[in-house]
């Protein structure tokens, strides 16, 4: 059985054509510009990923979720999903505005709430740090003085060049359905596959009907993977090493706030409403440098008992010369001068045609990586 939505019903607030477009046509509605990062919580929100949410969160919700992790009703919820504005926009929308992006009309948002929040009091319990050198609070302290709260309902869909690859959770339940899963594994990935990868997600699989490898697409920090790269690596693996009856790849729209713990949670709520009954949790999930514990987004679920969703936690994995094949430090014997760890490093290295790159990712991936003369997010300027 697929999961039941978070909070028992699949939002979906897609206005019809007609509807969307009186909308449209309404002189007298302001209008407000969002980001990519914004339209993409617009449309999470407005398709069911994002359910129970129905719109911006008000004050009441980002305390609760602060606070506790969780919304005031007690369900599990741990990334507040916010509406920044300037503090003249705020002041210049009425009850009811159209949210545009790219110039395109995009969403209605009713307006219930303008506020002011301390965002340091949200970067500590979100991110577990008010350090403005960890990018999910650089981004939060970042944001407009103003946060507007209230439902939002699609008008139409912003262009995407991933359509190939994106699904709603409703078309993601069909599809499952339609191959006759009634356990399936999501994975996350913001990375290109390694055989480390490759391994927990098989290994994972042994023990549902399917695997749908869900990469996030969104804003990235420097040095990560280009998205059309993960998108083009993991096409290639799939052709080649996965059946097509067990194994189907759909991107999520949204940014990385590499929230850790928090993170992690939330990335379980996302694929529980796209119905999936299992997900994966490996080392450092959503981290970034040293300010999350190895394990911290594995042991965060025990405060979560109720989520609906089951955790599928995994080690960190590497290639060991002597035993021949990948393994972990519960399955392999030999010390660290034996191993080859899964690492940035040793994939750039692969890239350049050095190192032992045969033993770390798959010829089809690397072939594919070649052909993209700047695979990696640049450094800001």
């Amino acid at each position: 059985m697929l999961a039941t939505p978070h909070g028992g019903t699949l939002v979906d607030q897609r206005l019809t054509p007609e509807a969307a477009a009186a909308v449209i046509a309404d002189p007298a509605l302001p209008r407000l510009a969002v980001t990519r990062e914004q339209a993409y919580d617009v449309v999470n929100i407005c398709t069911g990923a994002f359910s129970p949410l129905r719109g911006f969160m008000g004050s009441a919700e980002l305390a609760a979720v602060v606070r506790m992790g969780r919304l005031p009703d007690g369900l599990p919820w741990t990334i507040p999903i916010l509406l920044d504005a300037s503090a003249e926009d705020a002041a210049r929308l009425g009850e009811v505005c159209l949210l545009t992006y790219q110039d395109r009309p995009l969403a209605r948002l009713r307006i219930a709430e303008r506020y002011l929040a301390d965002r340091l009091r949200v970067a500590r319990g979100v991110f577990g740090t008010e350090n403005p050198a960890h990018p999910g609070v650089a981004g939060l302290l970042a944001q407009q003085p103003v946060l507007l709260a209230g439902r939002v309902d699609l008008l139409e869909l912003p262009e995407n060049p991933y359509s190939r690859y994106t699904l709603t959770p409703r078309e993601t339940r069909v599809l499952f359905t339609t191959k006759g899963w009634r356990t399936v594994v999501g994975f996350q990935t913001r990375n290109v596959p390694h055989l480390g990868h490759e391994y927990v997600q098989k290994t994972a699989l042994t023990f549902v009907d399917g695997i749908f490898i869900n990469p996030v697409i969104g804003r990235k920090k420097a040095g990560d993977f280009r998205d059309e790269v993960i998108l083009a690596a993991y096409q290639a693996l799939m052709d080649h090493y996965y059946l097509a009856s067990r194994a189907v790849m759909a991107v999520l729209l949204t940014e990385m706030r590499y929230a850790g713990p928090r993170e992690a949670v939330f990335h379980a709520i996302v694929r529980k409403n796209l119905g999936c009954t299992h997900f994966v949790i490996g080392r450092d999930h959503a981290g970034v440098g040293n300010f999350y514990g190895p394990y911290a987004a594995q042991e965060v679920f025990e405060q979560y008992p109720d989520l609906g969703i089951i955790p599928l936690f995994f080690t960190s994995f590497f290639y060991c010369r002597r035993c021949g094949s990948i393994a972990n430090e519960k399955t392999c014997p030999h010390d660290s001068a034996a191993r080859i760890d899964f690492s940035g490093t040793q994939l750039r290295e692969a890239l350049m045609g050095n190192g032992e790159a045969g033993l770390l990712v798959r010829d089809e991936v690397l072939q594919v990586l070649r052909t993209f003369p700047e695979p990696f997010v640049p450094q800001a300027v």
